[in-house]
């Protein structure tokens, strides 16, 4: 049962960090804050973009195992190092559609806003473990007694300002990124959580034939 489980989580690691580097290839129309943040390390600093997020990853997992060790767990970890590594592969291979300036890249932004949605709603959906940005707003939410959409509000402002003072490509997809990505993500998470029920079910009913 544990294999469909990571064959979900794996996939869904593989798309949720291909629509990371779509959006990256647009990021002048804007990126998510976490990402504002990782590129605006990488322009101030060297490394890559994949390598700030894996270093950030894996400081927000040690402040979470500290807070609370209740979301961290190994898809956790498998998490923090896989996405920051396929971002900067994909980034590599520039097999990725580039920025044109024109009202297509608006497109392919939204596209690779959605392929994140949806990669996101694939790995939650197998529950081997909360992202390591996930895991610190939990953890956080749970120490302060206050709600997570607050948290992660707060937690996120205080990333794009930290991002934006360092150079971070700050602009109007920035700010809507959540209010396109989070419905699409709900939606998959569920009917994922959905199709690897019936899956386990069948599996566990031919098992017993």
């Amino acid at each position: 049962m544990k294999l469909i489980r990571w064959i979900f989580y794996i996939g869904g690691l593989v798309v949720f960090s291909y629509g990371i580097a779509i959006a990256l290839k647009m990021q002048h129309l804007g990126v998510h804050p976490w990402d504002v943040l990782n590129v605006a390390l990488f322009e101030k600093f060297g490394l890559s973009i994949g390598s700030w997020a894996i270093i950030i990853s894996i400081l927000l997992i040690i402040v979470s195992w500290i807070l609370d060790k209740r979301y961290i767990k190994l898809g956790t970890f498998l998490n923090g190092i896989l996405v920051g590594a396929l971002v900067d592969f994909y980034l590599w291979t520039n097999l990725l559609p580039s920025a044109s300036n024109t009202w297509t890249d608006i497109v392919v932004l939204l596209l690779g806003m959605l392929i994140m949605g949806f990669g996101g709603g694939l790995y939650n959906s197998a529950e081997l473990g909360a992202g390591p940005r996930d895991g610190f707003m939990l953890s956080i939410s749970d120490k302060l007694g206050a709600s997570i959409g607050l948290v992660r509000i707060i937690i996120e402002t205080i990333v794009l300002i930290i991002g934006f003072l360092l150079g971070g490509p700050v602009f109007i997809f920035t700010f809507i990124f959540t209010f396109i990505q989070s419905p699409v993500f709900a939606y998959s998470f569920k009917k994922f959580k959905q199709i690897l029920s019936r899956i386990e079910h069948k599996t566990t009913n031919t098992l017993h034939l």
